[in-house]
């Protein structure tokens, strides 16, 4: 093993591995740090999920060093720290904490952020990023429940989180070439500046950025720039020329899809599955015992088990906004979480082997009410999304997406790509 990541949540964590897969790598992912970790000449590359996206700053700082030294102590000789390609965070949120800790105990002397993702128009120009054409305050993703994004200026946003400095390596420089960023790296470290963020605006930049920063021990930011530097890696000898084909998850049992994310996205893709396939919606609000509710998703689940039944707490954003006045934010996303989880679990013993899952928080909940501690990262539905089988039991197959990712045909496109396997 040569690659460690650290991610902060579990469909963060997917993405990044579902990239180096992409580049040929034998992945396993890691639910939290108590699991067995892979033989070392078993696998490329080691990525360990943490649900630290909302914690707080000590606890996602002392969680993520304990990930580290796992990964150290594995062999690890390439650090990635994957947060969300729209910077999921808060102004007291834990990103540059985490951040700081990490450079301190590599003794770094700085580490890139490079959040963007070209693939899904996540770009970053002159430190500001964009979703699309518009920028990250101005899209859907300022509505988000738990961490509403509504400053796109990242420089300003991150140096909120940190006493240490924050700059920027910005568009002419990158368009410049690798020697320019290493040039702009050693100005500002020289600064003592800590935090750098880059611009990118296509996948030209992503491969100039990974070319200037592969020698690093530390590198931050979203899953195209861990992709990016498979390639580099290679080509340096860290890792070998071999490449591996993704191993197929080969499962008997019934499909289910859970969707707890309210992205715009997620809204989309259950209102469209809903047309060819039986959905059930659960009303928060309509919540008093959650034990009948469970109960009774799962014996309808049990009656469509051959058509792919979908059940989702997905609510749009004025609907939203009223479950969270009357029910907190918090409490709101914990009660969909927990509902959706021990849906999971109870369908787990109906005989329910494949689970398709919408939504960061909802897949880490899943994933841990089942008892998976971790996953063989499989083929790709579509970028950042793969099919995943757990090590050990429960023998399960897994697709965890974030709730922005996919087209709007994603729970279709997902349980085809499984027929496929």
């Amino acid at each position: 093993m040569k690659i460690g990541c650290i991610a902060d949540d579990f469909t963060g964590a997917t993405d990044i591995a579902s990239g180096l897969v992409r580049g040929g790598l034998r992945v396993v992912q890691m639910f939290g740090t108590q699991g067995r970790l892979a033989d070392e000449g078993s696998v490329d590359a080691v990525v360990i999920a943490l649900k630290t996206r909302s914690a707080g700053k000590e606890e996602a700082v002392r969680q993520s060093l304990a990930a580290l030294k796992v990964l150290l102590g594995g062999g690890a000789q390439r650090i990635l720290f994957k947060y969300c390609s729209t910077f999921d965070s808060t102004p007291e949120g834990n990103i540059g904490p985490v951040a700081d800790a990490l450079v301190e105990h590599l003794q770094c002397r700085s580490t890139i952020h490079c959040p963007a993702f070209p693939g899904y128009l996540r770009t970053q120009y002159m430190g500001h990023l964009f979703v699309g054409r518009e920028l990250l305050s101005e899209s859907g993703m300022r509505h988000h429940p738990l961490t509403p994004m509504t400053d796109a200026n990242l420089v300003r946003f991150l140096q909120l989180q940190t006493p240490a400095r924050v700059g920027l390596i910005d568009y002419p420089v990158v368009a410049s070439g690798p020697e320019a960023v290493r040039g702009a790296l050693a100005s500002l470290e020289s600064d003592g500046i800590r935090h750098i963020l880059v611009d990118v605006l296509d996948e030209t930049h992503l491969a100039t950025i990974a070319t200037a920063v592969a020698d690093r021990p530390l590198v931050a930011g979203g899953s195209a720039i861990g992709a990016a530097l498979v390639p580099v890696w290679r080509s340096t000898g860290l890792l070998a020329a071999e490449t591996f084909p993704p191993p197929r998850p080969q499962l008997d049992g019934a499909t289910v899809a859970l969707a707890g994310s309210c992205s715009a996205a997620t809204c989309r893709q259950v209102a469209t599955f809903a047309q060819t396939h039986p959905c059930l919606h659960i009303d928060l609000l309509g919540v008093t015992d959650t034990a009948e509710i469970v109960q009774e998703a799962v014996q309808w689940a049990d009656l469509h088990r051959d058509e792919v039944p979908l059940i989702a707490t997905t609510v749009p954003p004025e609907r939203l906004r009223e479950i969270q006045a009357a029910l907190g934010q918090h409490a709101a996303a914990e009660l969909a979480e927990h509902l959706l989880a021990e849906i999971a679990a109870a369908l787990l013993d109906r005989g329910f082997r494949q689970f398709i899952v919408a939504g960061g928080e909802t897949s880490g909940a899943v994933a841990s009410r089942l008892g998976i501690s971790s996953i063989r990262i499989g083929p790709e539905i579509c970028t950042g999304v793969p099919w995943t089988a757990s090590v050990g039991a429960p023998s399960v197959a897994l697709a965890l997406k974030s709730g922005n990712f996919g087209s709007d045909t994603f729970f279709e496109d997902a349980w085809r790509r499984l027929q496929q396997c």
